[in-house]
């Protein structure tokens, strides 16, 4: 069984995430620790609640999602794991931090590749990557079949969507990535926004007005 812990980090109040299992494995997605106060946070809870962090996933690669993935390759040694076309948004990620007023250091360890269809395994449960590009080039989501949850990143919010005039971005892909991989699980599916609130795939099929 797979617990969601999330934490809002960061001046841009992004989401990040910690899924674990009752074995003490974890994998942390999209981590937004941007201040050291942020990363102590993330830490602590790591540590008091015993958990071995043994995966490290972007959904995108756009700062906000990116701000810790040093932080958190030095502490707990996962390498990267990313789709292979959102790698050039990594590396631009630097620069808009500076444009941001936001600078930070960027990952520089190994990356590993992610593509639609893989199986992500934490013990014995398994998220399915589902790739979902419009927002950013290759965002990809995590789903859990299982616990009926979908990791979003910033392609789907309540009542909303990401945005798509960042580097990379296209309104009409991000409309399709949404009605053709995420409208096609089930109702009940919560979703886990990269922003925001959570909300569920029924719901936003019946009041998203970007999707009506």
């Amino acid at each position: 069984m797979i617990k969601v812990k999330v934490f809002t980090f960061s001046p841009i109040q992004e989401n990040t995430y910690v899924l674990y299992n009752e074995h003490k494995k974890a994998i942390v997605i999209d981590p937004g620790c941007y201040f050291p106060a942020e990363q102590e946070q993330l830490l602590q809870f790591i540590e008091s609640t015993g958990l071995e962090v043994v995966q490290l996933l972007n959904t995108h690669c756009h700062l906000d999602h990116v701000f810790g993935n040093k932080w958190v390759y030095e502490t707990f040694k996962t390498p990267l794991c990313i789709h292979p076309d959102e790698e050039p948004m990594l590396k631009l990620a630097p620069l808009s931090g500076e444009k941001w007023g936001l600078p930070f250091e960027n990952y520089n360890g190994p990356i590993q590749y992610l593509h639609p269809g893989d199986t992500i395994l934490l013990g014995n449960d398994a998220l399915k990557v589902i790739f979902a590009p419009g927002h950013s080039p290759a965002s990809i989501c995590f789903y859990s079949e299982f616990e009926s949850f979908v990791i979003g990143g910033d392609v789907l919010f309540r009542e909303s969507i990401g945005r798509t005039d960042l580097p990379g971005g296209n309104h009409e892909q991000l409309l399709k990535s949404i009605r053709e991989q995420l409208f096609t699980l089930p109702n009940d599916v919560k979703v886990y926004p990269g922003h925001g609130l959570t909300t569920t795939i029924g719901h936003e099929k019946r009041h998203n007005p970007f999707l009506q």
